[in-house]
């Protein structure tokens, strides 16, 4: 069934210009076929605005593509390649267990990446078996719709499909594919493969298209590669700054997952903080702690100067002269984040304006969380509301003498304090997914009940509503001995 077109009208525009890059790049791959699909997850709001028939979608013919059994019209199905540093340590990846279908042209002209993850088996497979599991693709649809609603730059789910097939894993799974809807798939990892495996006329050949893709303009620069290292980092820079403010940790960050369009990209084992600490690390291959919490602004510059490194041809002639120009750029990163990062910290506490004392004023409450365990989201959601109650934190001696500080602080702004709250609601969530509310979701889905999941969407996605129904989605779970830990699902 594979490689038939479709018939229905589903408001498929699809492009294929990443698969007109040298063929260095890329390997065609059609999805496999699996035998029974069923839709089980719709995101008719984003498909809306790809420009895409919800009924369609939903039809027979519709879910056939998304299982990959059929081929829309105008797709040109391949696997991207691309190398990666994976904790520290490079190697080749590529699409293991993904295809990119095309590039959907939507109704307002923007171009997004249609790729099918748990498609089978590709070149770049690696011995895997091409497919995923439903746990692990659901868990990506509910985190990338969430931290969508936080306003935080991300590739977004589609569908999930179920294929009436088994996977094999710890356990016995039910098989999944994912439809990830993302500015575009260009890594980190891609320019690396490019540097490694490739000429400088491949590596002149990605950075041009990139620059046509995400960073228009550089035609304006004398060097437009300087530029879209510039741009990069600025990125960076603000989206590390975006994940830090409402506790979001990747698990991940090799140089594979970190997407040259600034979105957050491959959620395996991500989850947002509960109680504050830096060193807080969910992921169960990270040993060491390399992706905790506090690491992941490092982590992050880390990653662009590796970046940075693949384009030391097209910065200049003279190699000496290229790695100045990288480091000098490469350097400017932490100003950046820090500064992205304080003026968000200054959100939530409903600063409007800049004072030297506001850093410090920031560092005393984090450090107080720290040291009484006290919830980051509910703890500033407390401060936004008023509600000093139940929470260990608002009892200390030492909360007592810092609010008397930030009330002085709050004082010496011309704002009204309904601005001041307004401004406090606007930058502190109600609601995250919380793990056990994320597993219990996942639980009750992996046994055909999808209601668990729709309820958790539905508040997660509106997360400064601050409304009734988000109250019990704010609780948080029972104390436990064992650690919360997240897995890849590959």
């Amino acid at each position: 069934m594979t490689g038939t077109k479709e018939s229905v009208h589903i408001g498929w525009n699809l492009d294929n210009s990443y698969a007109r890059l040298p063929r260095v790049f890329y390997t065609p791959q059609k999805p496999t076929a699996v035998p029974s699909p069923k839709l089980v997850v719709f995101n008719s709001s984003l498909a809306e605005s790809l420009g895409l028939y919800s009924a369609a979608i939903e039809s027979e013919e519709g879910v056939e593509i998304l299982a990959g059994n059929r081929i829309p019209e105008g797709a040109v199905p391949i696997a991207e390649a691309y190398g990666g540093h994976q904790f520290g340590y490079f190697t080749m990846l590529g699409d293991g267990r993904a295809v990119l279908l095309g590039e959907q042209v939507t109704p307002k002209g923007e171009r997004f990446d249609i790729q099918l993850k748990g498609s089978g088996k590709t070149p770049y497979s690696r011995g895997g078996d091409g497919r995923a599991a439903l746990g692990p693709m659901l868990r990506e649809y509910i985190i990338s719709e969430a931290m969508n609603g936080l306003g935080i730059p991300t590739t977004r789910s589609l569908t999930v499909v179920t294929t009436g097939e088994k996977i094999i894993r710890e356990t016995v799974q039910t098989g999944a594919i994912l439809t990830r809807v993302a500015a575009s798939h260009l890594r980190v990892g891609t320019f690396e493969y490019a540097s490694r495996w490739g000429s400088d006329e491949d590596v002149k050949a990605l950075a041009d298209y990139t620059l046509k893709r995400h960073y228009p303009g550089s035609e304006d620069h004398e060097n437009p590669y300087l530029f879209l290292l510039q741009e990069v980092i600025k990125r960076q820079a603000l989206l590390i700054a975006k994940w830090q403010i409402v506790g979001f940790i990747h698990g991940v960050m090799n140089t594979d997952n970190m997407a040259i369009s600034g979105e957050t990209i491959d959620y395996g084992p991500c989850a947002f903080m509960d109680s504050y600490d830096p060193a807080t690390v969910f992921s169960s291959i990270d040993i060491h702690g390399r992706y905790a919490y506090g690491n992941q602004p490092s982590i992050a510059q880390w990653n662009l100067a590796r970046f940075a490194e693949t384009l030391l041809p097209l910065l200049h002639d003279n190699e000496d002269e290229a790695i100045k120009i990288a480091q000098d750029e490469i350097a400017k990163f932490i100003d950046l984040y820090h500064n992205n990062w304080l003026t968000g910290m200054r959100g939530k506490l409903g600063l409007f304006n800049e004072e030297q004392q506001d850093e410090e004023l920031i560092k005393e409450l984090l450090a107080m969380m720290k040291k009484y365990g006290a919830d980051f989201t509910n703890t500033f959601r407390a401060l936004t509301f008023e509600r000093y109650e139940n929470i260990m934190i608002f009892d200390s001696e030492e909360f007592v003498n810092w609010r008397r500080l930030w009330q002085d602080r709050l004082e010496r702004q011309k704002e009204s304090k309904a601005s001041v709250y307004e401004l406090m609601r606007n930058n502190n969530p109600a609601v995250i997914p919380r793990n056990h509310r994320v597993e219990e979701a996942l639980e009750a889905a992996n046994k055909g009940d999808y209601n668990v999941m729709n309820r958790l969407l539905k508040v997660i996605t509106k997360p400064y509503a601050h409304s009734t129904d988000q109250e019990e989605y704010a609780s948080l779970p029972a104390p436990s001995s064992c650690k919360y830990r997240t897995f890849c699902g590959t």
